[in-house]
């Protein structure tokens, strides 16, 4: 069988919208506490003035919610730091190769799967392996000598005894030559990061042909 080379992007490219917010009236500001505070001295009665350990109860308190406020924002601020932080350390990972932690594709009798390996190293000739939940091949197709990269595959049910393939899972696996004579094995799950993308907070890898969210990856190396 022969395998041609990926490229198209799966994602799409959703139009982003800030999201409105609004205050929430019912807390009181460091700025609310000095109004109030200063209102009650204005209207005080002048022959029975406000107590000066009220006055100072009332101050102590809006230097500690000053302090708290302060505080909030603070962290505030650095958690915003560290999310951007991680987002952009990411960058660092293109070229490596990210893992998605498996090699399963789900098939529906009657149907056409398709799905990507990632060859390391330069094809000469080999054999694309589908197994099935016991561990024992159950179709096979031929690689074609190709450059290295990832390839897109097409398999249709058929399985090696000519019979069709049952709905259910089933497992991909490559076992191939390169121009040496070297046999290598390979298998579906494990590709190239290409590039990094952030979009509505998540970060997203370019994996194969398609972006995927970075919490889908359970080892980059």
């Amino acid at each position: 069988m022969a395998i041609t080379s990926t490229g198209l992007n799966a994602a799409t490219n959703a139009e982003y919208k800030a999201p409105v917010t609004t205050e929430d009236k019912s807390i009181l500001s460091k700025d609310d506490f000095m109004t109030l505070l200063l209102v009650e001295l204005q209207h005080q009665d002048p022959t029975e003035p406000m107590d000066t350990e009220k006055i100072l109860s009332q101050t102590s308190q809006l230097a500690t919610l000053e302090a708290s406020e302060n505080t909030n924002q603070a962290l505030s601020d650095l958690a915003a730091s560290l999310g951007t932080s991680q987002q952009y350390s990411t960058i660092a990972a293109i070229g490596k190769t990210a893992d998605l932690g498996s090699n399963a594709i789900g098939y529906d009798e009657g149907t056409t799967s398709s799905f990507e390996i990632y060859f390391p190293q330069e094809v000469a000739s080999g054999l694309v392996e589908v197994l099935d939940t016991n561990g024992e091949i159950v179709s096979t197709m031929s690689i074609e000598p190709n450059a290295s990269g990832v390839y897109q595959f097409d398999w249709d049910g058929t399985l090696s005894s000519g019979d069709a393939a049952g709905s259910g899972m089933y497992y991909i696996t490559a076992s191939y030559k390169n121009p040496a004579g070297e046999d290598l094995t390979t298998r579906m799950g494990a590709y190239p990061i290409e590039s990094v993308r952030f979009e509505d907070g998540a970060t997203l890898v370019k994996v194969g042909s398609s972006y995927v969210d970075l919490e889908s990856v359970v080892e980059i190396y």
